[in-house]
């Protein structure tokens, strides 16, 4: 099967600009149907999946992970949720995309039940790229069309597309990083 990578996507080579979200994720790390029965279930399965790809220790992501999330829900609202964190032993940004089977309880700012989940890892040094690059993804998932879409999507690649594709309608080379995300 061919993909085609949009050429705004591609990975940047300047040091600290944000990667496309194509150079965060691949098609083997969209899970269209992760069956999950609250936030805690979803954050380890995505733990999970991301030392399968990344090498570094599920329960080092998982912790991370639970951590970021004591200074506050990364549920953004309107059905989305972006946990993130920073570790040693990664040598780039890592992203997971899950479309959950039901909608849980994440604790989002707006109450309301989460079903899309875009986790991303960093390494510790990787300083405004991380910053960027989870703007990047809010700015993607705000986007009421691209999520009507991965709502309706019926297959990871599907999903992989809309995620690539919707981000290149979506980017603004002007835009200055959403502050929220840290």
């Amino acid at each position: 099967m061919l993909i085609h990578i949009h050429p705004n996507l591609r990975r940047e080579t300047r040091p600290d600009a944000a990667p496309g979200i194509a150079a965060l994720i691949d098609p083997a790390s969209v899970i269209p149907n992760l069956r999950a029965g609250g936030k805690r279930q979803t954050l380890r399965a995505l733990a999970a999946q991301a030392a399968a790809a990344t090498g570094v220790p599920e329960r080092a992501i998982f912790e991370a992970l639970l951590e970021r999330e004591r200074l506050g829900s990364t549920g953004i609202g309107d059905g989305v949720a972006i946990p993130h964190a920073k570790l040693s032993g990664l040598d780039r940004l890592y992203g997971l995309f899950a479309r959950l089977e039901r909608p849980i309880d994440f604790e989002a700012i707006d109450g309301r039940p989460v079903d899309l989940v875009f986790l991303m890892l960093a390494p510790d040094a990787a300083g405004a790229r991380h910053i960027k690059a989870l703007a990047g993804v809010a700015r993607l998932l705000r986007n009421r069309a691209v999520c009507e879409m991965l709502r309706g999507a019926d297959s990871a690649d599907a999903l992989y597309a809309v995620l690539t594709d919707g981000a290149a309608a979506c980017t603004k080379p002007d835009t200055k990083p959403d502050r929220r995300f840290g």
